[in-house]
């Protein structure tokens, strides 16, 4: 089974991928978000895998966008615990770096380590992208933050674990699969859904009302500007239940009636979120 990621290998991504694929998968890495999507549509890889939200950053907004706007259905979602390491050429002390690369967010949520041994941040696209970029510089006093897995795949000493301001930091990832409908005999006990609407006041209060109305669950909440209508908003949903229960059912008729616009982006088998205290995936 082939199943497309954003990133290279060592990639956060492609670790909760094969967690959740198992390693019979084949990962198969892309530069960009839109460039997975690509490969699903088009029948190069099975299945797509992506992350959508992080315990600390929020959503991954990119990725929220094409699961409306592309013909695909979601499947599954999984949690990866998010563990920085600070990664350097083999040989190098701590004391010897002076510059690190890696995603935005990552730098963003390693500021404090960061700082206390005054590092300058340099931001890549992605922190594999950078422990690779660091390996092949090959420069002294250059390092990266990534994965500990990074250090294995490109050659480089781990300095340092656990580098994150904050230690409860996981991310939600989804799968997906081209085309509308859901694998047969697909446990559906959480769905994800989008919808827009009308212009009138009380127009989302009301959409919402419809949820709270039937006794469904919201777990999500939060809304994206759409691109093509300046200063109109979608609106993303996942609330816990599957198309098929009655309940959800009749709220979904009536916001197609009430709503503007309304994508159920999937249902899927519900997965326990993960807590600081508790045990980690894998």
């Amino acid at each position: 089974m082939k199943v497309a990621y954003q990133g290279v290998p060592g990639a956060y991504s492609e670790a909760a991928l094969r967690l959740h694929f198992g390693e019979a998968a084949e990962p198969l890495g892309f530069a960009f978000s839109e460039q997975v999507f690509d490969a699903v549509e088009d029948g190069r890889a099975d299945a797509g895998f992506v992350p959508v939200e992080n315990s600390i950053a929020g959503s991954v907004g990119v990725n929220t966008d094409l699961l409306l706007e592309r013909a695909v259905v979601a499947i599954a979602e999984a949690y990866l615990p998010i563990d920085h390491c600070l990664l350097a050429l083999p040989g190098a002390r701590l004391e010897d770096v002076a510059v690190v690369y890696s995603h935005p967010i990552a730098l963003a949520q390693c500021r404090d380590f960061l700082q206390r041994r005054k590092l300058r941040p340099i931001p890549e696209y992605d922190t594999a992208g950078a422990a690779e970029l660091v390996a092949k510089r090959g420069i002294s006093g250059e390092a990266a933050i990534a994965s500990k897995r990074c250090a294995e795949v490109y050659g480089l000493s781990v300095l340092a674990e656990d580098i994150q301001s904050v230690k409860g930091n996981f991310t939600r990832f989804l799968a997906f699969r081209r085309g509308s409908d859901a694998p047969p005999g697909l446990k559906t006990e959480k769905t994800s859904l989008a919808f827009s609407v009308q212009h009138h006041p009380g127009a989302l209060l009301d959409c919402l009302k419809l949820f709270a109305d039937h006794a469904i669950n919201l777990t999500k909440l939060e809304s994206r500007p759409i691109a093509a209508n300046p200063f109109e908003y979608s609106f993303f949903v996942d609330f816990l239940g599957g198309t098929g229960d009655a309940a959800v059912a009749a709220a979904l008729a009536e916001l197609r009636a009430t709503a503007r616009q309304v994508k159920v982006l999937g249902s899927y088998p519900l997965v326990e979120r993960p807590t600081i205290s508790g045990p980690r995936p894998g």
